[in-house]
C-alpha cells in the first residue's frame, strides 16, 4: 500500500463535560504537508511529502501578475502599487477592493463586462449583507479574482492581443504566465499541470518543494538567481505592493491581511481555496544574511473555512522562530491552538497542532 503524502497535523478534542477537558478525547484530526524552501533551492524543512503536488489555487495570483508587472505596461498605464496589490489579490469584495479594481480598470481601458471569473456575494458578510439590504446583486468587480482578471486584460490590451478569450490556456498571455512561473518554481512549462480555477483562468498543480522555491523567489530574487533585471524589480514590486497594502490583498479579519498586518514588510502571505497556504519570509528575517525563505502548505481535507490552514500556518512560523510571542499574541484568535466552545460559548474542547517539522540538513 502506497504511503499518504499526507500526514496528521491539526486535531479537535473534545472533553466528556467543560469541567474535564483533561479527559478529553480525540473528535477529529486534519492532515496536510508543509515544505519550506530558502532562495537558493535548500529544502529546509518539511513534514509529510514536500514532493505532494496539487494545485496552488489563489495562491498563486502573484506570479500570474509577474509578466504585467515586468512589463512596459506599469509605466504606461500608471499602474500603481495598491492597484498591483489587488492584481495579487483574492478580496473581500468591500466597497474599497472594487474601488481600488475601478481605478485599476480605468486606467487600463478595461470594462468590468470584459471579466470571465463569474460572479458571487462578496466575501465579506456586512457587505454581502448591505447588498441584499439594497436589493442589488453583486457584479463581476466584487468576486475575488476580479483584480488577477483585470491584470490579465491589462496586460492582452497592452500587447494588443485579443482579449475576448484571455482565460484559454492556449492564449498568448497565459503561455506567458505559465513560461514565468514555472522558472520561478524550477521547473519547465511541461512539468506544471493545468487545471481551470474557480473563477475560470488556468491555475497549476507542482510539488510544495516547488511551490515553496518560488516563494523563496519571489521574496528574495537576487539570490534565488531570477533574472533579468526586470524580473527581479517586478518581484520587489509586488512583495512591496501586498506587504503595504495587505488590507487589499485579503480584507478585514481574512489571514493574510492580519498576518502581513503584524509582519510590518517581513512578510509575504497569500492563501489558496482548498487548504493551500503559501508563504514568504524576506531576507535577513531568520538572521543576519538569511535568504528569503518560501513556506507552501496543504491541508488535504480542503479546510473549507480557512482555519486550519491559518493556525498550520502559524505554528509553522513558531517553529521557525519567525514570530515573536507579540506577534503570535496579537494572531492568538487566528491559533495555532484554539478552544472548541459551543453555542453557548463554552469550552468544550481544543483544537491543536500535531506536528513537529522534520529539519534537514
Amino acid at each position: 500500500m502506497t504511503q499518504s503524502p499526507y500526514q496528521p497535523i491539526y486535531q479537535l478534542s473534545r472533553g466528556d463535560s467543560y469541567q474535564q477537558l483533561a479527559n478529553a478525547i480525540t473528535e477529529s484530526v486534519h492532515f496536510g504537508a508543509v515544505a519550506v524552501v530558502d532562495a537558493y533551492g535548500k529544502l529546509l524543512a518539511s513534514y509529510g511529502d514536500a514532493n505532494t503536488i496539487t494545485y496552488l489555487r489563489s495562491t498563486a495570483k502573484p506570479f500570474q501578475a509577474l509578466p504585467l508587472i515586468e512589463s512596459e505596461a506599469v509605466r504606461q498605464y500608471g499602474i500603481e502599487q495598491d492597484e498591483i496589490a489587488i492584481i495579487c489579490s483574492s478580496h473581500s469584495g468591500c466597497d474599497e477592493h472594487v474601488a481600488t479594481v475601478q481605478k485599476l480598470q480605468a486606467k487600463c481601458g478595461i470594462q468590468e463586462s470584459d471579466l470571465l471569473c463569474g460572479i458571487h456575494y462578496p466575501l465579506h458578510e456586512e457587505t454581502a449583507r448591505a447588498l441584499r439590504q439594497r436589493g442589488e446583486k453583486p457584479t463581476p468587480n466584487r468576486h475575488n479574482c476580479s483584480g488577477k482578471h483585470s491584470g490579465m486584460i491589462a496586460f492582452s490590451r497592452f500587447q494588443n492581443l485579443p482579449f475576448d478569450d484571455y482565460i484559454n490556456p492556449q492564449h498568448p498571455i497565459q503561455q506567458t504566465i505559465l513560461t514565468v512561473f514555472a522558472e520561478l518554481c524550477g521547473l519547465s512549462p511541461q512539468q506544471v499541470q493545468i487545471g481551470t480555477d474557480g473563477c475560470s483562468a488556468p491555475n497549476f498543480a507542482v510539488p510544495l518543494y516547488n511551490a515553496a522555491l518560488a516563494y523563496a523567489r519571489l521574496c528574495d530574487p537576487i539570490r534565488g538567481g531570477v533574472s533579468p533585471q526586470g524580473r527581479v524589480e517586478a518581484c520587489q514590486r509586488i512583495t512591496q505592493a501586498m506587504t503595504a497594502y495587505p488590507h487589499l490583498v485579503g480584507g478585514p479579519g481574512r489571514f493574510d491581511t492580519r498576518l502581513m498586518e503584524v509582519a510590518q514588510g517581513q512578510i509575504v502571505s497569500k492563501m489558496g481555496a482548498e487548504g493551500y497556504q503559501g508563504i514568504g519570509l524576506m531576507p535577513g528575517l531568520l538572521g543576519k544574511d538569511s535568504p528569503g525563505i518560501g513556506i507552501a502548505l496543504k491541508i488535504s481535507d480542503g479546510d473549507q473555512r480557512g482555519k486550519v490552514s491559518a493556525a498550520v500556518s502559524l505554528e509553522v512560523l513558531r517553529q521557525l522562530g519567525v514570530l515573536s510571542d507579540e506577534t503570535l499574541n496579537a494572531l492568538s484568535d487566528l491559533g495555532p491552538i484554539l478552544p472548541l466552545t459551543n453555542f453557548r460559548q463554552l469550552a468544550v474542547g481544543t483544537a491543536k497542532p500535531i506536528f513537529t517539522l522534520q529539519w534537514h540538513s
